[in-house]
């Protein structure tokens, strides 16, 4: 079995999915689009991650690797791989199936609650009636034509959603851990401005529990185990 992962930066990588993957006898490997790498075969694939980042999925004009990496993402999910998006990847399986993405009303930057969307059908993934998640980011999307609504907060609507039954967009982060949420805040602390209610400030975002981490780890476990179920 086959996982790839597209990489935007290098302080933003799989974090607690590597450990899953690697139990459940993945070979991983990944595209690092900060050094123009080049895509790989879907063929050569069993499953695509598409991580985070801080630049926007319309900044083409700076990062030109955005449209080839769109094109690639809408070709994943049409061959029917199962594929998982993150933050930046979320909002890049958004706009490579047609809808748009915008700046949010507010920044949500660091740990607040998110609630499911219930639905009663078990072919949708079900997220709890409210999880403590970890945020960091400044825009939000529509969802594609077709998609199943997750999750939402109060500073942000669409917070997850599903296409088909095997693609999922995650607008929080799942993945992190003390280490990943050390490297993000070193990388981007330009950014915990406090002009928001949803900017927590360094201190606030890195003193949280261990057991914070456990609980979005264990989530972002269900999340794979729903997208690869007999692989587990």
């Amino acid at each position: 079995m086959r996982a790839h992962y597209l990489q935007h930066v290098p302080f933003e990588g799989l974090g607690s999915i590597q450990p899953w993957l690697d139990a459940a006898g993945y070979e991983i490997t990944r595209t690092r689009l900060y050094e123009s790498e080049k895509f790989p075969s879907l063929e050569a694939m069993d499953l695509l991650v598409v991580m985070g980042g801080p630049m926007s999925v319309n900044d083409e004009a700076d990062f030109p690797w955005l449209v080839a990496e769109r094109r690639f993402v809408r070709d994943a999910i049409n061959a029917g791989l199962p594929v998982l998006g993150v933050c930046l990847g979320a909002q890049l399986i958004a706009s490579a199936m047609g809808a748009r993405v915008y700046s949010n009303p507010e920044k949500e930057i660091g740990w607040f609650p998110i609630q499911g969307v219930t639905s009663g059908d078990n072919s949708i993934f079900s997220f709890p009636t409210s999880a403590q998640v970890f945020h960091w980011h400044g825009e939000t999307f529509d969802l594609p034509q077709g998609a199943r609504h997750l999750a939402r907060s109060v500073g942000c609507e669409n917070q997850a959603f599903q296409l088909g039954k095997s693609v999922i967009g995650l607008q929080f982060h799942l993945e992190t851990t003390p280490e990943s949420a050390q490297q993000i805040v070193s990388h981007c602390r330009n950014e915990l401005v406090l002009s928001s209610m949803y900017i927590q400030p360094e201190e606030e975002i890195l003193s949280v529990k261990p057991s914070s981490y456990t609980a979005i780890n264990r989530l972002m476990g269900s999340v794979l185990s729903f997208l690869l179920p007999n692989d587990v």
